[in-house]
């Protein structure tokens, strides 16, 4: 049965602004394209994994890319620019757009979260929430009048955002996001005696952090050449003190994040995802972290990554002792690692693979 305070954030996330297109809008560009602009807080593991590898496809447009973070939008060319807003827009973007909305060749917005879900659920931290708020909300109330089509990571996320007629953008990251060069690969491939898991979790999930720890204190109690690091927020933080073996880490900016995994291996990489409406429209950009470290990957069974039938892929129930016998297995057997962890690069291939159409909605129709 539902709690009062789970009726509460419902009612209000039906009542926060979502996307909608303009008014005439047939979800396809207004005019030929001259080039694409797009808008986000670049560098970003948004653009990164959906757009990056996709805007150099054969046949795309140039493109260019602006930091919202800038004061005022850039003095580009508006005739003939298809616009791209990268999850956020700022005040002065939806100036730049207004004041040229007649000269574009159209409107975009890609999604990868269900933002009011996060807004009202339990695990962001207020100034995140607030952020979010300012930043991808509000603006629609100006943005919406402009939208000619809206990208959705996931079938589930594009349900969210059955008004704007939202098309699926898989991710689709470029080879050199997250496959080492052979350098890179000789040099974390020298034997070691320990085993490294890791936890990577953004700042909304708290809920996996309070998952995890019994079973890892568990993992670290019975196998002595384990360790594990943690990416924990200030409220995570407080989890995880006083485990031996364990190193927190900071959550850090996004091309740090990048030159990290350049520098090391992880043997295992955790990706638990509680059963919410906010996991459910989760996207699978996490398989592109876990190959990146070249790691061995347990993921939840879930909406998100599906069962664990006829795949390599290990996925599991959301339950403790099952979480607790496959990462005693893997510490315990190299082999089946590296079977795990070549099924998951193989599987990230195939995503790359995806970014060849470019963006379908804009390819060959360019001037």
């Amino acid at each position: 049965m539902s709690t009062t305070r789970e009726r509460l954030a419902r009612w209000i996330e039906r009542r926060l602004p979502r996307p909608r297109l303009r008014e005439g809008a047939t979800g396809r560009q207004r005019r030929p394209v001259n080039r694409i602009i797009v808008f986000g807080r670049i560098p970003n593991p948004t653009f990164d994994y959906y757009l990056a590898a996709r805007l150099k496809a054969a046949h795309m447009p140039p493109y260019e890319v602006a930091d919202i973070r800038v004061r005022e939008a850039p003095a580009s060319e508006a005739d003939g620019a298809f616009v791209i807003l990268c999850r956020y827009a700022s005040p002065s973007v939806l100036r730049w757009i207004e004041r040229n909305a007649e000269r574009l060749s159209g409107v975009g917005l890609l999604l990868d979260d269900d933002i009011p879900a996060v807004v009202t659920g339990r695990d962001a931290d207020f100034f995140y929430r607030l952020f979010l708020w300012y930043r991808a909300l509000w603006p629609l109330r100006r943005l919406n009048r402009h939208l000619d089509i809206v990208w959705a990571s996931t079938p589930h996320l594009a349900s969210r955002l059955a008004r704007s007629n939202a098309v699926v953008l898989p991710p689709a990251p470029p080879t050199t996001l997250w496959q080492p060069s052979e350098y890179d690969d000789d040099r974390i491939s020298e034997p070691k005696r320990d085993v490294l898991i890791g936890y990577h979790a953004t700042g909304v999930h708290l809920e996996e952090h309070r998952f995890l720890r019994p079973i890892i204190l568990d993992v670290l109690r019975e196998r002595p050449q384990a360790r594990f690091e943690v990416f924990a927020d200030r409220r995570a933080n407080a989890i995880w003190q006083g485990l031996e073996r364990v190193t927190i880490r900071e959550p850090m900016p996004w091309s740090e994040y990048l030159a990290d995994a350049k520098a090391r291996r992880i043997d295992i990489m955790l990706v638990p995802l509680s059963p919410s409406h906010v996991n459910d429209s989760r996207s699978t950009t996490k398989r592109i972290d876990v190959a990146r470290y070249k790691a061995a990957g347990v993921f939840s069974e879930s909406v998100a990554y599906g069962s664990s039938r006829d795949t390599e892929e290990l996925r599991i129930p959301y339950a403790a002792d099952a979480w607790r016998e496959v990462i005693l297995q893997l510490v315990d057997d190299d082999e089946i690692r590296r079977r795990v962890a070549a099924a998951m690069r193989q599987t990230v291939l195939q995503m790359t693979a995806a970014a060849d159409t470019g963006l379908e909605v804009l390819e060959g129709r360019h001037v």
